[in-house]
């Protein structure tokens, strides 16, 4: 089955419960509700049209300040050194410009997981993006019920990102340390984290400490052409004979 054959199929059974569905680079990525996530994975995997009985991979998705970039160069000049300084996304260390946590209100759609099917019998694969709707606490449903796979990838999902799957029989922390504390590939989660460990001789053990990297930006120094000057080989021999006399 072609993958426009497949959207095609997609859109006329499941009609408005589609929230987008999408054809790029030959594959096909739908989008539904979490109140919707079951009843249409359950049909996707048992009517035999579709028959995805695999399911690949459950990935988390951070959308904050997604579209913007503060790193673009469609606007720098070519007399200086002009991006990274006035940060616009929330991949900075907080305490620089503002403070960021996840209570600081957010724009709307921010955590999303995406679940990628496998047809084995049709040789086809289906992306599916569900949002959660609250942004302070995002639940969405488990799919261990439908595809028991699917276990350890939501226990990622939620270590990493903090969505909470509703009905996954044992959601904890699959790759983080104990006691860790936020999930690390949160967009506001700060870049040097918020604790370091160390060993104590005394205590002879690894302990845990308040992180003693101080925030700072770093803006890449850029030396032009002008300001270099043209060296030969045989300069750079001799510079490097000088050396090796020292």
């Amino acid at each position: 089955m072609q993958a426009k054959e497949l959207l095609q199929q997609l859109q006329e059974r499941f009609g408005d419960t589609l929230r987008d569905a999408v054809l790029l680079l030959d594959e096909v990525t739908i989008e539904i509700t979490p109140e919707d996530l079951l009843d249409t994975c359950r049909v996707l995997r048992d009517e035999q049209v579709f028959g995805f009985e695999q399911m690949i991979d459950v990935c988390g998705v951070d959308y904050l300040n997604f579209g913007e970039d503060e790193w673009a160069t469609e606007e720098t000049t070519s007399t200086g050194f002009c991006r990274g300084v006035d940060p616009k996304t929330a991949g900075r260390l907080p305490g620089l410009e503002e403070d960021l946590s996840v209570e600081t209100p957010q724009q709307d759609r921010r955590f999303a997981a995406v679940y990628h099917l496998l047809s084995v019998t049709h040789n086809h694969r289906l992306r599916i993006r569900v949002f959660a709707p609250d942004n302070q606490l995002p639940v969405i449903p488990s799919v261990v019920g439908l595809w028991n796979g699917a276990n350890w990838f939501e226990r990622e999902a939620f270590d990493l990102y903090g969505i909470l799957f509703e009905g996954h029989p044992d959601l904890r922390r699959i790759l983080t340390d104990y006691g860790f504390i936020g999930h690390p590939f949160r967009k506001d989660f700060p870049l040097s984290g918020n604790v370091e460990v160390r060993y104590d001789p005394e205590k002879r053990r690894v302990v845990y400490q308040p992180v003693s990297i101080e925030p700072r930006v770093l803006v890449p120094k850029v030396i032009r052409g002008d300001e270099l000057e043209p060296v030969t080989l045989d300069e750079a021999s001799d510079a490097e004979g000088e050396e090796d006399d020292a």
